[in-house]
Formats: C-alpha cells, sequence, structure tokens
C-alpha cells in the first residue's frame, strides 16, 4: 500500500518561505514529489503535518489557505492514481507512481494552468496582479485563434511568432515585454512544480524595458489647465481636477486616489500606503487640494474623493471612473491643442519632470521617474525626511 505525506522544508535563506513536497513511499522505497508551492515556517503545522494560516499576516491568510486546498488535492490524486493501479492489479514503484503524477499534471493546458495561477492572485488579495495575468492570457489566445496548447508545447519557436505577432499588432517593445513577462513567470511556475521541462522558450523574446517618450507637460500647461472653465461640462471639470489633485499630491496614482478615506488626513497630512508597493507616503495637506475635496463633498461614502460612490464593486467603480477620466482627458487635450495626450499617468510624469527643472536634488525626485525601474525611484524616496519632499512640492505649487 503506496502512502502519501506532505512534508515541509524549510529554506537555507532566513525569512525566506520554505518548500512544500509530498513523500511518496511505496515498498520501502521513498521518493520526493515537488508541490511548487511555499509558506513560511509559522504557517507550517508539524505534530499534524498540514498547512495552517492560524499564525499567518491578515493579508497572507487567504493565500495560505489556497494553497492548502490545492496540496490536498493533489494528495488525494496522488493516492487516487495509486488506489485505482493497485486494484487493477498493477504492478508499480514509488518512481512510477511520481513519474505518473507528474505526467498527468502535464496533460493540463496552458490556459487552465495560467487562469489557476489568477485565481490564487485574486484570493490572495493581489487583484491588480490576477488582472495582468488574465488580460496576457486573452493576449495569447487572440495569437494562438483561441486555441489552447499544453504545457509542454510552449517553446522558443512560438514565443517567437508570439513576440512577431505582437509587434505587427502595433505594440510598443514595453507591451510586448510586458506579456512576455507575464507569460515567461508562468511557464517558471510550472517548471517549478514539474509540469514541464526547462527548454528556454523565451530566450531571444524581448523582456527588458525600453525607454519611452517623454510623457509631460511643462508648468505653464498646468496653469492653463486649472484656469479652464469646464463649469457647463462637468464630466471635463471632474477629469480636470483629479489630474490637479494628481498633481498636487507629487502624482498620486489614480488608484489611490480612488480609495482614500476621510480618516487618512490627519493634522494636516494625508497619510496613505501604495496600492501597489504598500509603501507608506506622507502628503503635506495644501490649500489647493482641500479646494478640491470640498467641491466634490460627499461625506456619506466615507471616502475622499467621488471615485467610489458605493459600497460593494469597488475596483469595477475604480477601473470605470479611470477609463472615463482618462477619456475625457484626451478631449481637454485636443481643447488645449497640447502635443501630448493627457492621462492621469501623466500629472505623476509631469510633477517629476517639473521638479527635476527646479533642481530639485535628484534623491528627492529621480529624472522625472525615469529609472529603468519603479522600485529604483522608491528606494531614493523611501529614505528621505518627509519634510524635504513637502517642501519640493510646496516649491511646485506656488507656481501654479
Amino acid at each position: 500500500m503506496a502512502t502519501v505525506n506532505l512534508k515541509f522544508k524549510a529554506s537555507s535563506v532566513e525569512g525566506k518561505p520554505g518548500s512544500l513536497y509530498f513523500q511518496v513511499i511505496h515498498r520501502r522505497t521513498v521518493r520526493q514529489v515537488c508541490t511548487g508551492y511555499h509558506v513560511y515556517p509559522a504557517e507550517w503545522d508539524a505534530s499534524c503535518g498540514r498547512v495552517t494560516a492560524v499564525a499567518s499576516p491578515p493579508e497572507r491568510v487567504d493565500l495560505v489557505r489556497a494553497v492548502r486546498e490545492h496540496v490536498q488535492q493533489d494528495r488525494w490524486r496522488l493516492l487516487r492514481l495509486a488506489s485505482e493501479w493497485e486494484e487493477l492489479g498493477i504492478s508499480f514503484t514509488a518512481d512510477d507512481l511520481a513519474a505518473s503524477f507528474r505526467e498527468k499534471l502535464r496533460q493540463q493546458s496552458f490556459k487552465d494552468f495560467m487562469l489557476g495561477i489568477a485565481r490564487q492572485l485574486r484570493d490572495s488579495g493581489q487583484v491588480r496582479t490576477s488582472e495582468t495575468y488574465a488580460t496576457t492570457l486573452k493576449s495569447f489566445l487572440r495569437f494562438t485563434g483561441d486555441r489552447d496548447v499544453r504545457l509542454d508545447d510552449l517553446d522558443r519557436d512560438l514565443m517567437l511568432r508570439y513576440e512577431a505577432w505582437l509587434k505587427r499588432s502595433g505594440l510598443v517593445l514595453n507591451t510586448v515585454s510586458f506579456y512576455m513577462r507575464i507569460l515567461r513567470a508562468t511557464y517558471n511556475r510550472a517548471v517549478e512544480r514539474g509540469l514541464t521541462e526547462q527548454r528556454s522558450p523565451f530566450r531571444g523574446v524581448y523582456t527588458g524595458v525600453a525607454r519611452t517618450l517623454k510623457r509631460a507637460v511643462p508648468i505653464q500647461v498646468i496653469r492653463r489647465m486649472k484656469a479652464l472653465d469646464l463649469s457647463d461640462a462637468p464630466l471635463l471639470d471632474f477629469s480636470r481636477d483629479m489630474f490637479l489633485f494628481s498633481f498636487y499630491t507629487r502624482g498620486m496614482s489614480f488608484v489611490d486616489m480612488a480609495y482614500l478615506r476621510r480618516n487618512n488626513l490627519l493634522a494636516g497630512v494625508l497619510v496613505y500606503c501604495r496600492r501597489k508597493t504598500g509603501q507608506r507616503l506622507f502628503v503635506k495637506w495644501e490649500r489647493c487640494m482641500q479646494e478640491i475635496v470640498d467641491k466634490y463633498d460627499a461625506p456619506a461614502t466615507g471616502y475622499l474623493l467621488p471615485i467610489i460612490r458605493r459600497s460593494g464593486d469597488e475596483r469595477a467603480q475604480y477601473r470605470n471612473a479611470l477609463h472615463l477620466v482618462n477619456c475625457k482627458l484626451k478631449t481637454i487635450s485636443a481643447m488645449m491643442g497640447l502635443p501630448v495626450g493627457l492621462t492621469m499617468y501623466v500629472a505623476r510624469h509631469s510633477w517629476a519632470s517639473i521638479a527635476r527643472s527646479k533642481r530639485i536634488p535628484i534623491s528627492v525626485i529621480s529624472e522625472g521617474m525615469g529609472h529603468d525601474s519603479e522600485s529604483t525611484t522608491q528606494i531614493y524616496l523611501a529614505s528621505l525626511d518627509h519634510s524635504v519632499v513637502d517642501r519640493a512640492n510646496e516649491l511646485i505649487l506656488r507656481n501654479i
């Protein structure tokens, strides 16, 4: 009778999660089968050999519970396979059982595997990342004509053809790289779980970050935009104000603006955590910010700005509002005869670019967010005294 036990191997690197694997024993032969899942030591109950979310921080509880469910299902599959062979009188070894289990998982379609990852990300609270996986999968399936492929079918030739298709579709290099990096991360997860062999299918395709054209407007444009009389066009007026609020708050992203609550404003300081990075930021509250909040006062919602207007489907409300605002900002761009199409991202880029033009030190703001990755910029900002950044913001706002 074969036995299958879940085991945990702690990482040799302190602070890193350890690996979960199955120990398969049959006829006194012991083999290991990688699960591809990782948990921290505190999330492993050695006394009963199971994953537990009891000691997990709140942000990991759903993820750990999902991992526990997945490994339980895989253990059941292994045991069922062994039971079927025993009932049929088939002689097998622990190696046979491990190899057959991997092969059955390998037959899983790439689409199903990637959708599974997207669900895990969503269940763990990483909604935005989950959406990027779903978007990438839709693009890849458009390329294949909605034809699914097996994990083993992903090879260098297929990825090169997909890259060429993306370029022919008119996508810029950074978008091509974005899709490729998501697919590569998915493939590497499959390799880690032993579902396919590492054949380096992304060798030769573009996965870098290309420098983009400058997407910033000068302070004169911000002044002109602020002075526009849009009282007869409420949606344009609202979109303009959201752009200005982002600029006033050092280029705050729209998603962070959407989820601001009134209790984020404390004693003249706006305190919030970036949803993208978790970094905690402090912004000195200025009169121009208060004027916008007063203009759209909606105390019943609990939010600072009227982007999310009701409880439930907050994410959908934010995304719909972002689409609307960016659409109306392009209308404003045309009205002003600007060569740059305005978006909420332009507000963020413009603050950084103007800060640089004011000779604010690179340690305060790095080349208008011109680093190859945003994480580099965050390293600079995280090390500063908040008062230095606030003084930089005051200097910029005086020119409006």
